[in-house]
């Protein structure tokens, strides 16, 4: 009558399996450890780099547990452990004195870290921990600010190069165009030419103002002041922070931070919260990586081998650090990161390594207009980084572009899949500059794991105790599947590698109070077809299965609840949701099946079942 199929008591036994394996690493702690980066986006870091960091570390006299090499597909980074904390510290000041010959131009960061301990063939299985909140696991807080006058600038010389396009394709003489601090001046000769560049601008440009005036005292130039529309400047300064939040998303995911915290809070301020940083000259070192690129033209005017003596021309400049360099470049761009909106890469007829590269349309305009007359000639990318420029490469024009084209030269399939990433992620709408920083120890953290470990720890004990003294062997059944929903909980949670707040450890210790409720309903309703002269057998199948109903009606109405706080909420309430859902469908899993095969496989093999402990069963007087 009570008896489970082989295949369920399978399912139970892996379910078991699964929680107890991903679960696990959450139990073994971290090492103090150090990681090494590139700060320069053309020099990556290899395997090779490990022999170069024990080198460091033992002129030093300090000693690793052990190194390791992490490549998340776009770069790599040593990581080398140490026992405790003061060799972590030693090893920091010495790896950052070693790798660097020009500390005020550090070629690799170094910084403080931790790795889990959990054991190899585990992490082969990606059996990892949980990630720390910033409310436990410690970390950084920064609030940056937009300097929106940064887009308006950007706008008005973008503005500027295509009245000039315009003008120039509908043949209409100008005296000169002009720009000032909000707008772009056009001068011409006569009134009626200027009429008719006033059409043309107005069909062609509809986020502008434009306002007649006059240059000169005596008449002598006429004018058109163009203005951007107020709405279209809003529109513009909210698309600028946009732009930056995503540029800033990107490059801080791709370089290994768990789970950052990126997210705008008023018109020109972003806020970033990266877990786990230790120090915050590391976290400004990752702040710091964010770029703004350009494309620009080689100045063929050079004759000869460029080197650091070459004379630089007016309106040119230098570049001596990156691939292709040292090149004279001229200061004006043909497009800027903004203008691209697609990266990729891919392979050339040759099948060699190449990016495709994919601009909007007035990017592509842009680069239509600038290679066109040079074709033979040379372009650049420059990745702009704390305001120095470095060369991704300079290559040939081979022919007319547009908004699609493809470079190619490529020594490696790594290496155009970094490029494609620089170009992708480099470019920021505006600078930015942090005017509030914060950091939360790890001890503030470690208090926090402790009291929300121990919170979990003595509720679990108290519902044990009672369930156990109230229904007896039936309450030892509750409590293993109370424990086996809290190993899932868990091991759901790592798998998902979600990060662990306060009000997600709040989340769990509500999750265990909720779940025996299930349980409760499960034995009450066996007493009550005990009460009603039922046989043990006959009250533990019927018990179960009308049971299940009002288990099922009840999670149901509260995992609503919890999807809503999780569609409507943000942060805090948002972690506690995803918990809180987590923990209903892992509570009627373990209350109402894993429950039931522990009964079955205790009493279902006995024919002639007289009684069962399931504590006091009070039955009405007559």
């Amino acid at each position: 009558m009570n008896r489970y199929p082989l295949w369920k008591y399978i399912v139970i036994l892996i379910s078991l399996v699964f929680g107890a394996l991903y679960a696990a690493p959450n139990f073994f702690g971290d090492s103090p450890a150090v990681q090494i980066n590139s700060a320069k986006a053309t020099i990556k870091v290899d395997e090779s780099m490990i022999t170069r960091v024990e080198q460091v570390l033992k002129e030093a006299g300090i000693s690793s547990t052990g190194y390791s090499f992490d490549y998340n597909g776009i770069q790599g980074s040593i990581r080398a452990r140490f026992a405790t904390t003061d060799a972590q510290f030693k090893a920091k000041a010495a790896l950052e004195k070693g790798l660097n010959v020009d500390p005020s131009d550090p070629v690799y960061t170094v910084a403080l870290n931790l790795l889990p301990n959990t054991p190899e063939w585990m992490q082969k299985l990606h059996a990892f921990p949980m990630y720390l909140g910033l409310d436990l696991r410690g970390g950084v807080h920064f609030l940056m600010k937009v300097d929106t006058s940064a887009v308006l600038n950007n706008r008005l010389n973008s503005l500027q190069s295509s009245l000039r396009s315009t003008l120039k394709d509908k043949e209409i003489r100008h005296a000169g165009i002009s720009r000032d601090a909000s707008s772009v001046t056009v001068k011409f000769r006569d009134a009626e030419t200027r009429a008719k560049a006033r059409d043309i601008i107005a069909r062609q440009m509809n986020d502008v103002n434009m306002l007649d005036s006059v240059v000169t005292a005596d008449n002598s130039d006429i004018a058109i002041k163009v203005t951007i529309k107020p709405d279209a400047l809003t529109n513009l300064m909210n698309e600028g922070v946009k732009q930056n939040i995503s540029a800033l998303s990107k490059r801080v995911n791709e370089i290994g931070v768990a789970e950052p915290i990126i997210q705008q809070q008023g018109a020109d301020r972003i806020v970033v919260q990266l877990p786990g940083v230790q120090d915050v000259a590391r976290a400004k070192s990752i702040i710091g990586r964010t770029a703004t690129l350009e494309v620009r033209l080689v100045d063929e005017s050079v004759i000869g081998l460029v080197d650091e003596n070459t004379a630089v021309p007016f309106g040119s400049e230098m570049f001596k650090v990156g691939r292709g360099g040292p090149a004279i470049l001229y200061k004006e761009p043909i497009v800027t990161g903004d203008a691209i909106t697609g990266a990729q890469a891919s392979f050339d007829e040759n099948q060699q390594p190449a990016v495709s590269i994919d601009l909007n349309s007035e990017g592509g305009r842009r680069m239509t207009e600038a290679t066109r007359p040079n074709v033979g000639k040379r372009m650049a990318f420059v990745l702009f980084e704390k305001g120095k420029g470095e060369l991704l490469q300079v290559a040939t024009i081979q022919d007319v572009l547009g908004s699609k084209f493809r470079t190619t030269g490529m020594r490696s399939t790594n290496e155009a899949n970094e490029l494609a990433l620089l170009l992708r992620s480099g470019a920021l709408a505006a600078p930015m500059e942090v005017i509030e920083e914060r950091t939360i120890g790890a001890q503030l953290g470690a208090e926090n794991i402790t009291k929300g470990i121990h919170s979990t720890m003595y509720g679990f004990a108290a519902i044990a105790v009672f369930m156990i003294v109230y229904y007896m062997v039936f309450g030892f059944f509750s409590v293993f599947a109370l424990g086996v929903n809290l190993l899932l909980l868990v091991g759901i949670l790592s798998v998902m590698q979600a990060t662990l707040t306060l009000p997600g450890m709040a989340a769990i210790a509500l999750a265990l109070g909720m779940a025996i409720d299930a349980n409760v309903l499960i034995n009450e309703r066996i007493r009550e077809e005990l009460r009603a002269g039922n046989s043990p057998q006959h009250a533990i199948l019927q018990g179960f299965d009308r049971a299940w109903a009002t288990i099922l009606d009840s999670n149901v109405t509260t995992l609503i609840a919890g999807l809503a706080l999780l569609l409507f909420g943000s942060g805090p309430i948002k972690a506690f949701a995803i918990v809180h859902c987590l923990g209903i469908l892992t509570s009627i899993f373990s209350a109402v099946f894993v429950m039931r095969g522990v009964v079955n496989l205790w009493y279902g093999r006995k024919k002639k079942l007289t009684s069962i402990s399931i504590g006091q069963i009070w039955k009405p007087t007559e």
